[in-house]
């Protein structure tokens, strides 16, 4: 059974991209911080490994992988949340923390999917995407996998979750982020998620239901 942790213990916040750190900008505040690691799984564990290796105490920190996403679902449309069960890519699987509670704070900020989140090393399109889907992976993204398995790396008990906002999905595929609605909307439903991160972060601490 994993040691929870309470609202005293540190927070990692980890995204990929600049426009990812730039909606989560502002809303840190205390002993959450959100950490831009690069693009890509390799990115992804450096960076992790690197923050995660100065903790005072080894083990305390919750980690949050989080940013875009590629929904893989049918009736998936840009702004949609999902919510890792687990995240698994080619080097296995990572099972996610309290997802329940994590679930009930995000659930007020708009069509929340739960399940699955594969992790790749490169864009999916076509018949990738739909092999993907064929496993059961609800989305895909490149850095929640990599995130989530060098954060509990030696350190089995720590708490994590993914949690992406879709930005591109299979009736809807980005092609430009800037300049298309969908872009625009999932930015804006990945600002509003710092205080459900948050809530998450502080009920560690309760007893389980």
């Amino acid at each position: 059974m994993p040691t929870p942790t309470g609202p005293a213990d540190p927070l990692l916040i980890a995204c990929a991209l600049g426009i990812e750190r730039l909606a989560l900008r502002g809303g840190a505040r205390g002993l959450v911080t959100v950490l831009r690691t690069g693009m890509g799984p390799q990115a992804a564990e450096r960076g992790v490994a690197r923050a995660l290796g100065g903790e005072p105490e080894p083990g305390r920190t919750a980690v949050i992988a989080t940013g875009f996403c590629a929904g893989l679902a049918p009736g998936m449309h840009p702004g949609d949340l999902v919510l890792a069960t687990e995240t698994r890519d080619d080097e296995g699987r990572t099972r996610c923390t309290e997802t329940r509670r994590l679930a009930e704070a995000l659930a007020p900020l708009g069509t929340l999917h739960t399940g699955p989140l594969a992790g790749s090393g490169h864009v999916v399109r076509g018949a990738e995407r739909a092999a993907l889907r064929g496993t059961g992976a609800l989305a895909v993204d490149m850095e929640s996998a990599a995130t989530l398995r060098t954060a509990v790396r030696g350190v089995p008990d720590r708490p994590v979750a993914a949690v992406r906002v879709v930005v591109d999905a299979p009736q809807h595929e980005l092609i430009r982020f800037g300049t298309l609605k969908g872009g625009i909307s999932a930015f804006r439903v990945l600002r509003a998620v710092l205080p459900a991160f948050s809530e998450w972060h502080r009920t560690l601490l309760l007893p389980r239901r």
